[in-house]
């Protein structure tokens, strides 16, 4: 088992070791987010993010990302059982999900984003069972609950990085968060009322972006050309999406096309944007748009100057520049080494 330090300065196997502590396991889409909400809850004691389900060992953030290998993203909840019972985590992980959704949760889609309940015992499982049963028969959702309650293999703590990632980058989860869709899931209502699916969640971008921003992220739309903001940007520095705050260019693989848009030989991590055929406006060519946020980008053409012979042609609209000298204090410290 990996050795991991909490926010308390004790190490997972002191709080292993601990008298009267126990554990549970929930998958949940986003971990920062399950994380969080764990954590805000009397009796936790601390929760972490990281991966089960799946039979690779010691898996990366970039392996599970790919959807091969089975995990799915998770916590392990530390509690006290004198303070809140086990069946009391089960019932708050239900307000924090859509139970519905079999492909993802809210903006993060795919399997490893799916929703599960990891029982150690026949006792945690004839108890998720039954309030999952109880759920499904109140009527608060109006599909079947396709939530799945699995036996624990194992759990792997992410990287440190990802730990309380909801303090350690507090701006950009809020952003995050507020865009994903997951705000509506924690009122009385639940996220089974349509009005807190995701959709509901992204208007309020029409509050915070600029009508174009907006045309551009949410309707792929098309800036003009030379008109941009950093079309002739040559400060050094990275781009992230204006809605979701995840990092996708960085100014070292910027380059002048003489298209007029902000042209990039290649993103930072390619799992950072999603590549879908475009036929529209009668071409055949490739969509760009960010894994997180869903907002469209632009597209990639075969016409680049670097090694892979890519252009990564990309709307201003849809960036936001952050420079070098501010990436400390804007919560990508991680990314100055690209600088040194």
């Amino acid at each position: 088992m990996n050795s991991r330090t909490m926010t308390t300065g004790k190490t997972y196997e002191d709080f292993i070791a601990e008298k009267g502590l126990s554990s549970a396991v929930f998958a949940g889409g986003c971990f920062w987010c399950i994380e969080s909400a764990f954590e805000n809850i009397e009796g936790v004691t601390e929760a972490f993010s990281g991966y089960s389900g799946g039979n690779e060992k010691n898996p990366s953030y970039d392996l599970v990302s790919s959807g091969m290998t089975g995990h799915l993203e998770s916590v392990e909840v530390f509690y006290d059982p004198a303070t809140i019972s086990y069946e009391d985590l089960v019932r708050a992980y239900f307000g924090m999900i859509d139970p519905t959704d079999p492909g993802g949760q809210f903006v993060d889609r795919g399997e490893q984003y799916r929703t599960a309940i990891f029982y150690r015992d026949e006792e945690e499982k004839k108890t998720a069972e039954r309030v999952k049963d109880e759920i499904m028969k109140s009527g608060q959702f109006d599909k079947p609950i396709v939530t799945g309650i699995l036996p624990l293999k194992k759990f792997y703590p992410a990287e440190e990085y990802h730990q309380d990632y909801y303090e350690k980058n507090s701006d950009r989860y809020a952003q995050y968060y507020e865009n994903s869709g997951r705000s509506c899931s924690s009122k009385k209502s639940g996220s089974g009322n349509p009005s807190c699916r995701i959709g509901a969640g992204m208007n309020d971008l029409k509050k915070r972006l600029t009508p174009l921003q907006y045309e551009v992220t949410q309707e792929s739309g098309t800036e003009s050309p030379f008109s941009n903001e950093y079309y002739d940007n040559e400060e050094e520095g990275i781009y992230v999406d204006i809605v979701s705050g995840e990092p996708l260019f960085s100014s070292l693989d910027k380059y002048d096309s003489g298209t007029g848009w902000p042209s990039f030989t290649k993103p930072i991590y390619p799992k950072n944007v999603v590549l879908l055929q475009d036929l529209g406006s009668g071409m055949d060519r490739t969509e760009v748009k960010s894994a997180e946020g869903n907002s469209h980008l632009g597209h990639v053409f075969p016409d680049g100057p670097g090694p892979e012979g890519t252009r990564y042609c990309m709307n201003s609209a849809s960036l936001r520049f952050i420079p070098k000298d501010n990436l400390e204090e804007e919560g990508y410290g991680e990314y100055l080494p690209l600088f040194e």
